[in-house]
């Protein structure tokens, strides 16, 4: 038992939030779930507030959970823990890294830069040039920038008529003002996520689609299995996650017939895929590094 304060800023009362509270308190006798939504940020004193908890008085806070949903709000809370750093306060994985993956561009140019492979993608603002796209491509899914297991996608095919095409993608535009178009690859009906804590693989988890939707979410009915990827694809994995600063994430990769691609590194990681496909308990693993950190840290 140690006598560090480590908060966790997640959704209060979902289960992978209170399970990581769960194991953190469990070795520290300290429970602190934070909503967000709720912090109270004094620049001047300054000190950040949630409740009667001053963040500032924490050692350590992982972020579990920034929002149900991604949007630029997010961007405006991490700031907010971002300042917190100001404080001394050790915070995982650090705000500024989130930052870059809760905003698809920027995930996508980082993968890009780093040389990962993905499916084909056509970014733009151009209607005529997102028309294109899907004339080259064939099949295609819009994806917002801000958004999380597969909500507000869109799949379209080069099948409809030019003027419903255009109007489709006109809406699309109207609601989400940016076209982020990937072609749709033929999947063998699972993808996987490949587990890293402090940039060490655990193991990896398959997402099994229930043959009734194009993705393999588990909110459409996708399921969890157990997977044993290529020393290759833990390779592309390590080197896409290592493009970001993360304590714990997951990198979510799927063979295709023409290679394994790269859809994304997690800004948190899940613990259920690994907890449901490979029986690991990565919610106290992640709290025991915290923990070894911060104490190393006090020392």
């Amino acid at each position: 038992m140690t006598d560090l304060k480590i908060a966790v800023v997640g959704i209060p009362g979902k289960w992978s939030t209170e399970v990581l509270a769960d194991a953190i308190e469990a070795k520290t006798g300290f429970r602190l779930v934070i909503d967000i939504q709720q912090v109270v940020a004094d620049l001047a004193t300054p000190d950040v507030m949630y409740k009667n908890h001053s963040l500032c008085q924490l050692d350590g806070i992982i972020i579990k959970k920034i929002s149900q949903e991604y949007s630029p709000t997010v961007i405006n809370r991490l700031e907010i823990l971002r300042f917190v750093e100001k404080c001394g306060v050790k915070i995982y994985s650090k705000p500024s890294e989130i930052i870059r993956l809760v905003d698809r561009m920027s995930c996508t140019v980082s993968l890009a830069k780093g040389n990962i492979p993905m499916p084909p993608t056509m970014i733009t603002e151009n209607l005529g040039q997102a028309y294109e796209a899907v004339q080259k491509f064939g099949t295609v899914v819009l994806k917002p920038l801000f958004s999380t297991k597969a909500r507000g996608m869109l799949v379209l095919d080069d099948s409809l008529s030019e003027h419903k095409l255009k109007k489709k993608l006109e809406q699309y535009y109207q609601q989400h003002g940016f076209f982020y178009i990937q072609q749709k690859l033929n999947l063998p009906g699972q993808d996987m996520g490949l587990v890293f804590l402090n940039g060490e693989y655990k193991g990896a988890y398959a997402r099994v689609a229930n043959g009734n939707s194009w993705n393999t979410t588990i909110q459409d009915g996708g399921k969890y299995a157990k997977a044993e990827p290529s020393e290759e694809i833990i390779e592309m994995a390590r080197q896409a996650q290592a493009q970001f600063d993360l304590t714990y994430t997951t990198v979510d990769i799927a063979e295709t017939e023409e290679g394994a691609v790269c859809f994304e590194v997690s800004a948190f990681g899940g613990f259920k895929g690994a907890k449901e496909g490979l029986g690991l308990d990565m919610a106290t693993a992640y709290a025991d590094f915290v923990i070894q950190q911060l104490s190393a840290n006090k020392q």
